[in-house]
């Protein structure tokens, strides 16, 4: 079943995002390069993107589906619309796209273990 797994910050200074939630809530991150780190709970994670050309404009929740071109196929059909085709992160695969009211989600499926 399809889950929002993960939720995506977009922020100007990694150092500076993950010293504040490490002191605030205890949290630790992995590192993925200089723009980029995420909590690995494998419950609802948390991603600093500080790379300003991928950056969304707001909070980006991520939802795990099992099938991402199905899922895209879905998204467009339900009048959705991509706002970044398929890609490969380390961890995945996913695409961004804008619900109908204009609100950007990413859908994903993890890399085969």
């Amino acid at each position: 079943m399809a889950r929002i797994n993960y939720v995506e910050l977009p922020i100007g200074n990694v150092a500076v995002a993950r010293r504040f939630y490490a002191d605030a809530f205890g949290w630790t991150f992995t590192d993925f390069g200089p723009d980029y780190a995420a909590t690995m709970t494998g419950d609802v994670d948390l991603g600093l993107n500080g790379d300003r050309e991928q950056a969304t404009a707001h909070l980006l929740p991520v939802i795990e589906v099992d099938d991402l071109e199905g899922t895209l196929a879905a998204v467009i059909a339900a009048g959705g619309r991509v706002t970044l085709p398929i890609f490969s992160f380390p961890g995945g695969r996913r695409f961004h796209f804008a619900d109908p009211h204009g609100h950007e989600l990413a859908a994903m499926v993890p890399e085969a273990s």
